[in-house]
């Protein structure tokens, strides 16, 4: 099976990562914009991040014959240097613009702050000007923090903004945020990450209640306690659990690729060859 992975984070991975992800069957992979462990200081600094991401990551994925995209932002983990993330945003248009680029994301909330949500509207005028899709990052569980708070207030400001709601994605959704999401049009996003999020008996549990229709399940994996195969291994446990053939494909394939198909500059190759690392040089 050719699996697409809608969300995951391979700057922070190695290359075995993407050597397992291909024997694994991953062939396409799209990288959303994240925190990069320390809080930027320049535009510039954010600006070498996209240019890695839509560059070099593309070429070292493809050396492994998985073909990578990226979506671009100031994650919402940065946005409340507001100076800074506006500073940034003025800057952002090329970037949106690059072939590589199929997505506005993350956005969203951290901390649900005023200043996130500044950054995240007009983050979200951006996309539409460019007919966008757009990838929406829901807060974490903590003490101080609502996960369901956070994503109850992200879908009153999608209500207000008018965009497609095909071209929307609410993101690490779990049993508390199912049932808002799921009374919208939006694309609703299940994360296999172990602690935090969701473990693939709780992804097959909520796919039996909420259904297969606007759903794409990724890993999220970056430099945490993540597993970069996790889609793969999912697969295998719906098939243990009785889902066809044609279902786990519609997860792992058929979704993703009509979720970032919605831009034209969505072109995935999914027959790129395996080098072997042996034969070229940094």
């Amino acid at each position: 099976m050719i699996i697409i992975e809608p969300h995951i984070h391979m700057i922070s991975r190695t290359t075995d990562d993407y050597t397992a992800m291909y024997n694994a069957g991953i062939r396409c992979v799209v990288e959303p914009a994240f925190w990069q462990g320390v809080n930027r200081r320049h535009p510039g600094t954010f600006f070498d991040y996209f240019a890695l991401s839509l560059d070099f990551e593309h070429t070292r994925a493809m050396r492994y014959g998985v073909d990578h995209w990226s979506c671009i932002a100031v994650n919402p983990k940065e946005a409340d240097d507001l100076p800074l993330a506006l500073e940034t945003l003025e800057g952002l248009g090329p970037w949106l613009d690059h072939p590589r680029c199929v997505g506005v994301g993350e956005i969203g909330f951290n901390r649900i702050t005023p200043n996130e949500e500044t950054v995240f509207q007009r983050q979200l005028e951006m996309a539409k000007e460019r007919d966008l899709p757009v990838l929406i990052h829901t807060p974490h569980d903590t003490p101080e923090i609502s996960k369901k708070k956070g994503t109850a207030r992200i879908l009153d400001i999608l209500r207000e903004f008018s965009y497609d709601p095909a071209k929307i994605i609410v993101d690490h959704n779990t049993e508390d945020t199912m049932p808002l999401t799921r009374q919208t049009d939006y694309w609703a996003g299940l994360t296999v990450y172990p602690y935090s999020k969701l473990n693939p008996r709780r992804v097959v549990d909520i796919l039996r209640r909420w259904g297969l229709e606007r759903v794409l399940v990724n890993s999220s994996a970056d430099w945490g306690v993540s597993d970069p195969c996790s889609l793969p291994k999912t697969a295998t446990f719906m098939r243990e659990e009785g889902f066809s053939e044609p279902e786990i494909l519609r997860i792992m394939h058929d979704n993703p690729l009509a979720f970032y198909s919605q831009t034209p500059k969505f072109q995935p190759r999914l027959d790129l060859p395996y080098i072997d690392p042996a034969t070229y040089q940094r």
